[in-house]
This record gives structure tokens, C-alpha cells and sequence, in this order.
């Protein structure tokens, strides 16, 4: 359209020309007119010595209109509470940006091609 390939794929662009993307535009969470980039968040998460991977999706929320859940593989023989990963990015993550419940699975969703498939954890988890 008009010269462009519409991927929805979010991005910005620096003063010397430099294309850097930033995530997808549907993964993005809103949180009272705010938007969140699970990017951010999954980068916070990642920090915590026991999460081996992580993914972040927004919960629909009446208040808010959504908020942060972050789904987390922990490493092998690692133990880590819901409480103590939250706890971990109070300092890391605005109060906005923090998730607001962590789920524990065995594995992530992915594509052939190794991506993470966000649209199944959204379905699966992105319900009160």
C-alpha cells in the first residue's frame, strides 16, 4: 500500500538512517492508554537467574483494558514463585510495565522456524 510492505512489525529510526525493530504491533499491551512493549518486560524477566525462557502477553483486564502476564520456563532444577519473579522486576520495570501474574510451563508454543507463537498463549493465557 502506497509504496509500503505492511508487516506489523514495530520500529523507529535514527538520525543516521538505522532501522531497528521493536516487536509486532499485535503483541502490543494497552494498559490505561498506555502501551507496553512485552519486549521490555520479557528483558526483565530474562534477568532472573532461575527463568530459562519467557513470553509475555496482556490479560484483559474491566480497569485497565489490560495488564502484563508473563509465562516462564524455568531452567532445569531451578525453583522460582510467581512472587519472587514479579518481586524481581519491581526495580527493573515502572510500576505500569510490571506483570501482574506469572504462569510457570514445561515449554513454550513455537513455530517451525523456532518463534514463539504468541497468539496460542494469548488464547490460552490472555484470559482473566
Amino acid at each position: 500500500r502506497d509504496g509500503w510492505l505492511h508487516t506489523n512489525d514495530l520500529g523507529w529510526m535514527d538520525e543516521e538512517g538505522y532501522i531497528y525493530l521493536g516487536g509486532r504491533a499485535d503483541d502490543l499491551i494497552i494498559r490505561g492508554g498506555e502501551n507496553i512493549s512485552p519486549q521490555e518486560i520479557e528483558e526483565a524477566v530474562y534477568s532472573h537467574p532461575a527463568v530459562d525462557e519467557v513470553a509475555v502477553v496482556g490479560v484483559d483486564d474491566l480497569e485497565w483494558g489490560q495488564v502484563p502476564r508473563a509465562v516462564v520456563v524455568l531452567k532445569q532444577g531451578a525453583q522460582a514463585t510467581a512472587e519472587e519473579i514479579m518481586e524481581h522486576c519491581h526495580s527493573r520495570l515502572a510500576s505500569f510495565k510490571r506483570p501482574r501474574a506469572v504462569v510457570f510451563v514445561d515449554s513454550l508454543p513455537r513455530n517451525p522456524l523456532g518463534k514463539i507463537i504468541k497468539r496460542e498463549l494469548r488464547d490460552k493465557y490472555g484470559k482473566k
